[in-house]
């Protein structure tokens, strides 16, 4: 009998405006889907979350033994800043991945400090409500091409295998000129312009097709991608979950929504768990 263990796949979730906490809007249902299915077939034992929010000149671990909630903005409503997601560190985990990364050739650092960004505990508060997995931020370097950042996550496959979800939050489309520019916020269901379509689309297509020649090259050969990504620090994570699948994994979509008419949803799952991950989503309902 095969007794090896599934790997987890590695996600990679777009989690929007800061408000996505207080108003989520469609994505809010599937992260509250995604957190039943996870928890369903085999619950986490740690989360190694990658988010554009946090960033560092090179790979830095955040191995606090617990986490306090970041509140990295400004300008929104008070109930926003009310809101809480204090989970427990990794600090075991954030040796273990550094040994990861050095064995690779990667540079990394640690420190006994920690705390969630937004980006990190936005979509956690849904998929897991009670705050009790423990967490372990990885800075990554926003300079670094989209082929570092596979690389980088290549070193990081062995988690999967260890009951470790590599979690990668960012945004698909990411241009708050567009959100802020005219000085008025479109209409949270706005409909979508055509070159943000275009963008997903492309990313999909290409992702489906494990295209990562294409995808790593992006800002040259995606549609409009300069214009739904003037700096690309949003896109980043994404390519450090596709690597913890392995080389060449094939990417999923298993979430599809947009806000503010150019403000992508997204989510993508990655390598051979994907699909029936996928498939279980499809049927899940709400939890009670």
């Amino acid at each position: 009998m095969d007794t090896t263990p599934t790997p987890l796949a590695p996600l990679f979730l777009s989690h929007g405006s800061p408000m996505t906490a207080l108003e989520p809007g469609e994505v809010g249902p599937f992260w509250q889907r995604l957190g039943a299915v996870l928890s369903g077939a085999h619950r986490p034992r740690a989360i190694l979350a990658v988010s554009a929010h946090s960033l560092a000149r090179e790979p830095l671990l955040m191995a606090a033994a617990r986490h306090t909630t970041v509140h990295d903005f400004g300008g929104f409503p008070e109930p926003l800043y009310q809101l809480r997601y204090d989970a427990p560190g990794a600090p075991a985990l954030a040796q273990q991945v550094a040994g990861l990364l050095q064995s690779a050739g990667l540079p990394v650092h640690q420190v006994d400090e920690g705390g969630l960004d937004h980006g990190i505990w936005a979509p956690l508060r849904f998929i897991w409500r009670e705050a009790d997995i423990p967490v372990l931020p990885l800075a990554f370097p926003p300079n670094w091409s989209p082929a570092q950042l596979l690389a980088l996550g290549q070193a990081l496959a062995p988690l999967t295998q260890q009951g470790v979800l590599v979690y990668g939050t960012g945004s698909i489309t990411h241009n708050l000129r567009l959100l802020f520019g005219s000085g008025a916020r479109p209409a949270l269901d706005a409909p979508e312009i055509p070159q943000s379509a275009a963008f997903r689309s492309w990313f999909a297509e290409r992702s489906a097709r494990a295209d990562w020649p294409a995808l790593a090259d992006y800002r040259q050969q995606a549609p409009h991608a300069v214009l739904m990504h003037p700096t690309d620090e949003h896109l980043l994570p994404f390519y450090v979950a596709a690597g913890a699948a392995g080389a060449e994994p094939t990417g999923v979509r298993i979430h599809s929504s947009l806000t503010y008419g150019c403000l992508g949803m997204d989510a993508y799952a990655f390598g051979a768990g994907a699909a029936s991950l996928a498939e279980r989503l499809d049927t899940a309902a709400l939890p009670a």
